[in-house]
């Protein structure tokens, strides 16, 4: 069902459940996400299981679908020998597949397309320690075009997401200017900070007073950090939160796997509800059946079943 609501209308009036990690699901499939590509590989080689991956979400009870744009760029396409013209058609593409797997359903499912970090293109973890050594006005001129064409593609929003510094951030909220699409912006955090070290206040509040931002909040971060960091992320902005963390497990950029032990418990969402999270979700490692039971807890009686 495509939405007759806004995304900013939907979240004033009530908390919507966002999607999972999309790459544990693409893998729970048995999809091959050694790329450097990621899950953006599957744009061109298994369009179709991106769409799969999307529907079991929606099935699990998810209201927002998060594209596979967010390893996505010109640059890591450029590096796989697609030009420039295939690569904007494999971004929209994107959008296309999440938008076919929310109108399928039978209740509103909004399309959030994401727009990762500088780092993400680099696929080497940078995205989770920031300072690159690039100005604002580099920053903005890379991320501008990609945003253009998703911005193109129609989504409801763009997820400016797993940001790990102010300074990106300032960027993109630059590169997002005028393409006619409302954003949320989202940190990945750690020790009350940003990845990059700053303070939390400081960096919510380069969203403060912009009208294209309708929720703030933290992603891709221990669930622990979750509940403080969206109480102050509302405090700064005065905008709704978003909190999607991951599993709590972490990752290991040289091994290219994932340590540690799973934290995300569903029943955590009562207290970011209450620290004024409107958008919550899961990141990395949190599947279709812990998005079902999210739901549940958000909308009890009313979430999915959690298969796919």
């Amino acid at each position: 069902m495509r939405p007759v609501r806004t995304l900013a209308e939907a979240l004033g009036a009530g908390t919507l459940v966002l999607d999972g990690g999309l790459s544990n699901q693409l893998e729970a499939q048995g999809c091959d996400l050694s790329d450097a590509l990621w899950s953006a590989r599957l744009l061109a080689d298994g369009p179709e299981q991106i769409e799969a991956a999307h529907t079991a979400y929606v099935r699990a009870g998810a209201r927002v679908l998060i594209t596979s744009s967010y390893q996505a760029t010109f640059e890591g396409f450029a590096r796989r020998g697609t030009g420039r013209e295939e690569a904007a058609r494999l971004l929209a593409r994107s959008v296309e597949l999440a938008r076919t797997a929310a109108e399928a359903g039978e209740k509103e499912v909004w399309v959030a397309a994401s727009v990762g970090p500088y780092g993400a293109m680099l696929a080497d973890g940078s995205e989770y320690r920031g300072r690159y050594g690039l100005s604002v006005g580099a920053l903005e001129r890379f991320h501008r075009p990609r945003i253009e064409v998703l911005a193109g593609a129609a989504p409801d929003v763009l997820a400016l997401e797993t940001v790990p510094d102010a300074e990106e951030a300032e960027a993109l909220l630059r590169a997002a200017e005028g393409c006619g699409v409302p954003v949320w912006l989202s940190y990945t955090v750690a020790d009350g900070r940003t990845r990059a070290g700053q303070d939390l206040a400081e960096a919510f509040a380069v969203a403060a007073g912009n009208d294209r931002v309708v929720a703030v909040g933290v992603n891709c971060c221990d669930p622990a950090e979750a509940e403080a960091a969206v109480e102050l992320a509302v405090a700064v902005t005065g905008k709704p939160g978003v909190v999607y963390p991951n599993s709590g497990e972490r990752w290991d950029a040289r091994a290219r796997g994932w340590r540690g032990d799973t934290a995300f418990d569903p029943a955590r969402a009562a207290a970011w509800t209450g620290a004024g999270a409107r958008l919550v979700g899961g990141c990395c490692r949190v599947g279709p059946k812990t998005i079902a039971a999210l739901a549940d807890v958000l909308e009890p009686g009313d979430g999915g079943d959690g298969t796919g």
